[in-house]
Parts: C-alpha cells; structure tokens; sequence
C-alpha cells in the first residue's frame, strides 16, 4: 500500500504504521535526503533475506543503514576520533560512511573486512522513523541494478512486489548518496554522488 506522508512534518501515526511494519518484520519503500530507499529491520534477519530476495541482489552485496543522530550511530560504528569529527561535520547530509562494525552490528550486513556503511539521511521522514522505530533501518537505492532510482512511489510499488508498504513523500531526487571509506589512513571517495566529496580528495 501507499501511504501519504508530509515531507516536512511527517504526521506520528503514519510513522507508527511504517513502524508496525518494520517491527513485524516486513520491507518497506521511504524517502530519503537523496532517493527512495528500500528498507527493513536492520536486526530482522528474515526481513534482510527478504529484502535481498525483494531487490533481486546477490546475498555478497553489503547493505548500509540508516541512523537516527550520531548518537545513535556510535553504537553502531567505532567512533575514531576522525570518525566522529567527520559524522559530525557531515551528517545529517547525503553520505554513506564505511566504518568498523560494533559488535552488535549483524553479521549479515557486514564485509567481509568487518566494516559497515553508516547513514544519517537529512529529510524528516527518515529521522523520524528511525527514531520511531528505537534502531537502524537497513537502507538500499530503489532501484534495479543499472537502472536509475524510480521518481514516482507508485513505480516503486509496482516494480518491487512483496513490499508491505511505501511511504510517499513527494518527490525526491534521481542521485544516490556519495559513498566514502573512513576505514584506512586517509579518506577514499568510494562513490561520487549528492554530497560534497572535494573535503576528502
């Protein structure tokens, strides 16, 4: 189903439907600072392979998630002090940071390096599921592989079946987050998309 969500003051109990959904365990589409996202649980193994089944990805591909506030992020991620300093420059905003795995990060979504990529999406819907929801949201671009991002959640809605739920926010945009390695010595631009990455060159 498509639900109606105001962009800029997301109404509680729409939230709370997304959440219903999340909590029972089912993939839903929402709206990020960049795309559309396609989401689940980030601690719902089952939902996971659903959404890996749902997106038609290979179960190697790592899958990032989203935040509700830095705070919540540094359980999550090993907060180097250059990680921190760079979530709180940064974040929320349009990046994806790859990081070290907390021991409580599932295993599912890490690499094979023990690293995670981290969000932090500036747009009030996903702040506020997120929040919500008390955990990450496993977060993947709505869209096929080679294709670009669908525009319309109608689209999303009919292209990706076995999704509980879609909630509209308008429109978004068409680029993906800009992807950057904070694991090693030095930053590396691991994808050049919405965010700002001349900071890291």
């Amino acid at each position: 189903m498509i639900l109606e969500v105001n962009a800029l003051h997301p109404e509680p109990r729409k939230i709370a439907r997304a959440v219903e959904a999340l909590e029972a365990g089912e993939v839903i589409a929402y709206p990020t600072d960049t795309v559309y996202g396609l989401g689940c649980d980030l601690f719902n193994k089952k939902a996971i392979d659903r959404l890996y089944q749902i997106k038609g990805m290979p179960s190697a591909q790592s899958l990032a998630f989203v935040c509700a506030s830095v705070a919540e992020a540094s359980k999550y991620a090993v907060m180097h002090d250059h990680v921190f300093h760079t979530f709180k420059h940064y974040l929320p905003g349009p990046y994806c940071f790859i990081v070290e795995a907390t021991r409580i990060v599932p295993k599912i979504v890490q690499s094979k390096r023990k690293t995670v990529g981290v969000r932090i999406p500036d747009h009030p819907v996903t702040l506020a599921l997120t929040a919500a929801l008390g955990r990450p949201i496993v977060s993947t671009t709505a869209a096929r592989k080679g294709e670009e991002p669908h525009l319309d959640p109608r689209e999303i809605l009919d292209d990706f079946s076995g999704l509980a739920l879609v909630l509209d926010a308008g429109s978004v945009g068409l680029v993906p987050t800009s992807v950057v390695d904070l694991t090693g010595p030095s930053p590396v631009i691991v994808r050049e998309g919405a965010g700002d990455v001349s900071g890291f060159r």
